[in-house]
């Protein structure tokens, strides 16, 4: 393994005091942590992205969740990693991306824009179990009441739910957590690592019962694995019945790297599907444009007949007591939310 992104220069990413750690314990297993000092933490999102934000925090880098199609692979073979079983095992941990926020917020040239975390990999995987990066990188946002979003699949996010409750009191914040499907075999299978997805509709919940803005991002939409009538009617209820704010469907892309893994998943779990998926992404990483909106098209009709509404802009809510036994507490008001969305 070759660290090309290690050094002194000023266009390191990181230090050269890189610490490696195998954890032999049945939640770390098989992972290797590669500790680092990151050079600097808040990043911009290169113009041509599609991404609807400018600037990102990424505490780590590869990500046990070990979705097949996950779309930050590629990242990893910048660090000479191997972007299919090595994406999910070797982890690059960022250990003072805390103290390093904070520095940076404090900056004269940063104003205060929405930072969006979970956008590359999950800041709520497993190895935030072990290194809590988070409530650091929360209280520095808090402190200098910088908006933020945040995408997970991981319910360690309600670990951090007062931290979340005291930023949402003093400026804009919003949480997505991400659920494409509800079925437990597919899910097995194409997210090995995540928490299944009723427990993710349960953070959903949790976030809701204590006045903390939540939506559903789902995704992604699997064309032929998760997109019947059915199974979207089946999630979006779910979605609805846990107290989203909104849902947002995105459907599967696969770019290099991911394309790769995914193609190899695909052929051993499901082989007749192999043709249909060369063919319906034979122009790139995308769907077909009339696939995308028609998904679209389904997902918020079933949107509004399940009663999820668009968030919208400039609305209030206000932010209601935990339940007892801090029941007698002032509710305090905080700005709606943007909701991440990726479409």
């Amino acid at each position: 393994m070759r660290w090309e992104n290690l050094g002194e220069s000023p266009s390191a990413l990181f230090g050269t005091d890189v610490v490696s750690r195998t954890i032999d314990t049945p939640e770390f297993r098989g992972i290797t942590f590669h500790e680092v000092r990151a050079r600097s933490i808040v990043n911009r999102v290169p113009g041509a992205s599609r991404m609807p934000f400018e600037w990102t925090v990424n505490p780590y880098r590869g990500c046990s969740h070990a979705c097949v199609y996950c779309f930050a692979r590629k990242t990893h073979s910048y660090l000479d990693l191997d972007t299919g079983l090595g994406f999910d095992s070797q982890i690059v941990v960022k250990v003072n991306a805390p103290e390093l926020l904070r520095r940076e917020l404090t900056g004269r040239r940063w104003r205060g824009d929405h930072i969006a975390m979970g956008t590359n990999v999950d800041c709520y995987q497993r190895a935030e179990g072990r290194y809590r990066l988070m409530p650091g990188i929360l209280a520095a946002l808090r402190d200098h009441a910088n908006p933020f979003s945040i995408l997970t699949k991981g319910t360690l996010i309600l670990r951090d739910l007062e931290l979340l409750r005291q930023a949402a009191a003093v400026t804009d914040i919003g949480i997505s957590v991400s659920v494409g499907f509800l079925d437990r075999e597919l899910w097995r299978t194409v997210e090995p690592g995540t928490p299944a997805p009723d427990r993710r509709l349960d953070v959903v919940r949790t976030l809701t019962a204590h006045g903390i803005p939540c939506g559903v991002l789902m995704a992604p939409v699997i064309p032929f694995l998760g997109d019947s009538p059915e199974q979207l009617r089946a999630t979006v209820r779910a979605v609805a019945e846990a107290g989203a704010g909104s849902v947002t469907p995105l459907v599967l892309h696969l770019r290099p790297g991911a394309r790769e893994w995914f193609m190899v998943w695909l052929g051993h779990h499901h082989p007749r599907l192999v043709r249909r998926y060369e063919a319906m992404y034979a122009d790139g990483a995308y769907a077909p444009k009339w696939y995308q909106r028609r998904i679209t098209r389904q997902v918020h009709e079933l949107a509004t007949e399940y009663g999820i509404g668009p968030t919208r802009p400039g609305a209030t809510r206000r932010i209601p007591p935990p339940p007892a036994p801090a029941a007698g507490r002032a509710a305090e008001t905080a700005a709606e939310p943007t909701q991440l969305t990726l479409l």
